[in-house]
Parts: C-alpha cells; sequence; structure tokens
C-alpha cells in the first residue's frame, strides 16, 4: 500500500482523487514543492518549507492551518509509511475548490493540501559524467521567485530539451541567461561562481543556497550577476543545480563543447563538500 496525504490525512493513492472544480486544475493557482530524502531523513526542509509559506504569501493564499513543524512532521510520518530511504516528495497546494471563476474564491474556501513521495536514487553517473544541455527563450511570466504551479513554459523548454537529446535547456531573455527549465544556472570562469541574481527572473533554489555556503566556506566568490550566453558557452566549468540533480556538471551547451568535455576541478570540489552536507545531516 502506498500512502498520499490529501486534506489532512493519510490515504491509499488510489483515493487521492482530486475535484474538477479545484482551482489548481482549472487555473494553475497554486503553489508547490519538493524535499529530498537521503537515508530516510529529509535534506532542508525547513528551508524548504519556508520558501512554501513565501510563496504563499505572494499569492495571497492562506496556509495559517499550518506551520512548518507541523509540515515537517507530515513529510516525515510520510516518508516513514512509505518506507522512502532514498527519493524525494511532492507537495502541493491549490486554492481550493470552488466554482469556476477567475477571482478569488470566498475566504472560507480551504486550500487543498497534498504530498506523495517516490523512491529513486541520486544520478551518480551523470553527476561523474555531466550532462548536456540547450538554451531556448525564456518565455515564462515575470514572477519565476514564486513556486507556483504555472509551468507550461518550463513544460515546452523541458521537452525541446528532451527532443534534442539533451537534459536540460538552460533560459534566457534577450541573451541574459536566467535559469534551467527545472534548475539553476552557473558560470565559473577564473576561480569565480556567477549566477543570476535571486529577484523575480529565477527561483531562489535551496540546492543553491547551499552551493552558496559551500562556496563561501572554501573562499571560491559567489557573484550575482547577470551574464549573456555568450558568457555562460565561454566558462571554464558550467553547473546547473536542484533538488533532485544536486550539483550537476554541465558538458556541453549546444554545439559548443565546456572544459573538453571534463567535469572541472571546482564543481568536483563543490560536489564533495555538498556530499558532506548530507552526511552531516544524516
Amino acid at each position: 500500500m502506498t500512502y498520499i496525504f490529501i486534506n489532512n490525512k493519510f490515504v491509499d493513492e488510489t483515493e487521492g482523487n482530486v475535484s474538477y472544480s479545484d482551482r489548481g486544475y482549472n487555473f494553475g493557482d497554486g503553489i508547490y514543492e519538493y524535499l529530498r530524502v537521503y537515508d530516510g531523513k529529509l535534506y532542508t526542509a525547513k528551508e524548504h518549507y519556508e520558501r512554501l509559506f513565501r510563496s504563499a504569501k505572494e499569492i495571497g493564499l492562506n496556509l495559517s492551518e499550518y506551520t512548518v513543524e507541523g509540515l515537517i512532521d507530515i513529510t516525515k510520518e510520510l516518508v516513514n509509511k512509505n518506507d522512502v530511504q532514498n527519493g524525494g516528495v511532492y507537495i502541493q497546494v491549490t486554492r481550493g475548490v470552488a466554482p469556476r471563476n477567475h477571482p478569488f474564491p470566498s475566504e472560507d474556501t480551504k486550500p487543498v493540501f497534498t504530498a506523495f513521495s517516490k523512491s529513486y536514487d541520486r544520478p551518480y553517473d551523470e553527476l561523474e559524467n555531466g550532462v548536456k544541455a540547450i538554451t531556448v527563450d525564456d518565455i515564462r511570466w515575470l514572477r519565476c521567485d514564486i513556486k507556483s504551479l504555472n509551468l507550461l513554459g518550463n513544460v515546452l523548454a523541458k521537452e525541446k530539451a528532451t527532443q534534442c537529446d539533451a537534459q536540460e535547456a538552460i533560459q534566457h531573455r534577450d541573451g541574459i541567461v536566467t535559469e534551467g527549465s527545472s534548475s539553476n544556472v552557473y558560470a565559473i570562469k577564473e576561480g569565480k561562481i556567477y549566477t543570476h541574481p535571486a529577484n523575480h527572473l529565477i527561483l531562489n533554489g535551496i540546492t543553491r543556497r547551499v552551493i552558496h555556503k559551500i562556496a563561501n566556506d572554501i573562499d571560491v566568490p559567489f557573484i550575482e550577476e547577470a551574464f549573456t550566453v555568450d558568457f555562460l558557452k565561454d566558462a571554464d566549468e558550467v553547473i546547473i543545480s536542484s533538488t533532485s540533480i544536486e550539483v550537476m556538471p554541465v558538458i556541453q551547451i549546444d554545439d559548443k563543447i565546456i572544459n573538453d568535455g571534463k567535469v572541472g576541478e571546482i564543481t568536483k570540489k563543490l560536489q564533495k563538500l555538498f556530499d558532506k552536507s548530507i552526511e552531516s545531516n544524516i
């Protein structure tokens, strides 16, 4: 039996039905988070749930029924019930079930909170050997700092990457790199890490924050500064990061080979210290 959490109770996944009138289904009116599980324990759960509450505040979604600590407890129980040792937990909150109408529903409409878990291993081969990426126009809305359910632009970008036999689509606005379809992007040049500022054009990733801390710990400059696609392709090393792919090397962007197709030394240092971060949590 596989459990999911929906509407404040644990049920079998076959019972996890969502109403056709749910605003998440009709409008993408909601938010989400994704947490990683290593050796049966949640990683950076507090940071993820704090960001969930921030996203909720930005779209006027009332989550007063929940707390960060309470959601962590719920997630731990879900992981234990499904015996997830390595994997992740997806959390989604919509504005609730109401007649289809664009304005917000009445205040007594309760949000629909859903969570499910899945088991999978770390992407060891890709972390060791690197991945390929393509570049695409960033066609998304202008509040990418909110982790909302409106992911069609991301989906189209990722599908184009898949069609090009690449693992990620690196997005840009008029030649300025923003982020990947499901990751943050970094150019490493002359011993410095460059990444787009954490403003409304990107999601301030939790793994991004861990990388920032790690870089500070080893005295590698972490520069939050916009850069061009040409700058990215001319970098000594390129990485992308997210909760699921961790610190992922990019060895090719479009037709340009990065660092002779090899994983760079700074990337390897970041990966090693990220592993230690996981171990210290376990």
